[in-house]
C-alpha cells in the first residue's frame, strides 16, 4: 500500500520528481568527481614514479613528498653517489613547472634509459638535438601533436617533437637536461636524484650510506615508501582531505535544501489527498512514512544518477584534458555518497512530513 502510494505520487508530478533527483545528483557527482580527481592524480603520480625504475629517491632540504621547488642539488653529488659500493646507478633530474598541473623533466636520456628500460615510442624516437622534446601520448592527444611537429607552449620556446612515448614514466614532457638547466638558470644543478641499488636486498644499506654521506638535511625515500605516501590524507598536511570533508558537508546541505523545497511543495499540492487519507483513518505515522519513503526513493534515484554522471565527467576529462587531469572511479565512495544523500533527503523531508501528519482532516478537505 505504502509503496504504491509513493510510486503514484512520484508519477503524478514526473518533472518535479526528475528535477529533484537531478538536483540531488549534482552534489553526488561533485563529491565523486572531487574524490576521483584527487585519487586519480595521486595514483598517476605514483605510477610515473615507479616507472623510473629507481629504488631510492633523494630530495633536497625543505621539500616533502609533494613539494619540489627549483634545482638546489649540486650535480656533482650524482657522481659521488654513483661511486658508493652498493649503488648500481644514480641519475640526476631537473623538474620545472609548465602549468599548475604540468611539469617538464630535464633528463640525461642514455642514463635514464639504463635505469628505466627506456621509453616505448609510439611515434618518432629519442632526442637528436638540444631543442628536442619527447611528449607522452596523453599530452600529444590533448595538444594534437605528432612526431616531427613543433611545440611552442613549453617555456616560451620552440621545441621539435622527436618522439611520442607511452605514458607512465616521468612527467608528460621531457627535454635534454643541459638545455633545461640553462633555460632555468640551474647550470650544474638538479632537482632530485634517483638511485638504483645493486640488489633489492641492498636498499637498506644504500639508504644508510646516503644518510651518512649527505647528512640529515636531505630527504630520502625508498620508492615503495614514496608511492605509499601519495594519498589524499598526506596532501598539504591533510588539507585536501579537509577540503573534501567540506564539500561533503555542502552536498548534505544541497540535498537537504532541494528535498525540503520539493517535499514542502508536494505536501501543499496534496493537501486534499492527505485530508482524505486521514479521514479514512490513516495515522500520523502512516502519512509521515509516505513522505519519508518518497524522499528516500528520490535520494536513491539521485545517487544512481550522480554515479552515472561521474562516469560521464570522467569521459569528458579523458577526452578533453588527458594530460592535465586524471579522474579515478571510486566504487568505495558509492555507499558513502549514498548515505550522505539519504541523510540530506531525510532531514529535508522531516519538516514537510511532520507538517503533513499534523494537518487537520476537516481543514485539509476544505482546501482549494
Amino acid at each position: 500500500m505504502t509503496a504504491r502510494l509513493v510510486l503514484e505520487n512520484l508519477k503524478h508530478k514526473p518533472m518535479r520528481s526528475l528535477l529533484s533527483m537531478f538536483l540531488i545528483a549534482v552534489p553526488v557527482t561533485l563529491i565523486l568527481c572531487l574524490v576521483g580527481l584527487s585519487q586519480g592524480m595521486l595514483a598517476d603520480s605514483a605510477r610515473r614514479a615507479r616507472g623510473i625504475g629507481a629504488d631510492i629517491m633523494v630530495r633536497p632540504p625543505g621539500t616533502s613528498v609533494l613539494t619540489l621547488s627549483g634545482a638546489p642539488i649540486p650535480e656533482k653529488l650524482v657522481d659521488v653517489i654513483q661511486q658508493q659500493p652498493h649503488v648500481a646507478l644514480a641519475i640526476g633530474m631537473i623538474v620545472h613547472p609548465v602549468t599548475s598541473v604540468t611539469f617538464v623533466n630535464g633528463i640525461d636520456l642514455p642514463r635514464f634509459n639504463q635505469m628505466s628500460g627506456g621509453f616505448k615510442y609510439l611515434e618518432g624516437g629519442p632526442f637528436q638535438g638540444p631543442d628536442d622534446l619527447i611528449v607522452d601520448e596523453y599530452y600529444a592527444r590533448q595538444h594534437k601533436l605528432h612526431a616531427g611537429e613543433y611545440a611552442t607552449d613549453v617555456l616560451n620556446r620552440r621545441w621539435r617533437v622527436t618522439g611520442i612515448a607511452e605514458g607512465g614514466k616521468l612527467a608528460h614532457l621531457s627535454v635534454p637536461m643541459r638545455t633545461l638547466q640553462d633555460l632555468t638558470g640551474n647550470t650544474g644543478k638538479v632537482s632530485q636524484i634517483f638511485v638504483k641499488a645493486n640488489r633489492p636486498a641492498d636498499i637498506p644499506v644504500v639508504m644508510t650510506e646516503l644518510k651518512t654521506l649527505l647528512g640529515p638535511a636531505y630527504n630520502f625515500y625508498t620508492m615503495e615508501e614514496f608511492t605509499s605516501l601519495l594519498t589524499v590524507e598526506n596532501v598539504q598536511g591533510g588539507a585536501l582531505s579537509t577540503f573534501i570533508d567540506v564539500m561533503v558537508g555542502i552536498g548534505v546541505v544541497i540535498g537537504f535544501a532541494v528535498v525540503l523545497l520539493s517535499m514542502y511543495m508536494a505536501v501543499l499540492q496534496r493537501t486534499r489527498e492527505i485530508g482524505i487519507l486521514k479521514a479514512l483513518g490513516a495515522s500520523r505515522w502512516f502519512i509521515l512514512k509516505i513522505i519519508l519513503a518518497e524522499a528516500v526513493v528520490m535520494g536513491l534515484g539521485g545517487t544512481v544518477v550522480g554515479i552515472g554522471l561521474s562516469f560521464v565527467a570522467r569521459w569528458l576529462i579523458e577526452s578533453l584534458y588527458p594530460a592535465s587531469l586524471t579522474q579515478a572511479i571510486t566504487p568505495l565512495w558509492w555507499p558513502i555518497v549514498g548515505g550522505i544523500s539519504l541523510a540530506g533527503v531525510l532531514l529535508g523531508a522531516l519538516y514537510p512530513g511532520l507538517s503533513a501528519a499534523a494537518q487537520d482532516p476537516i481543514e485539509a478537505l476544505a482546501y482549494e
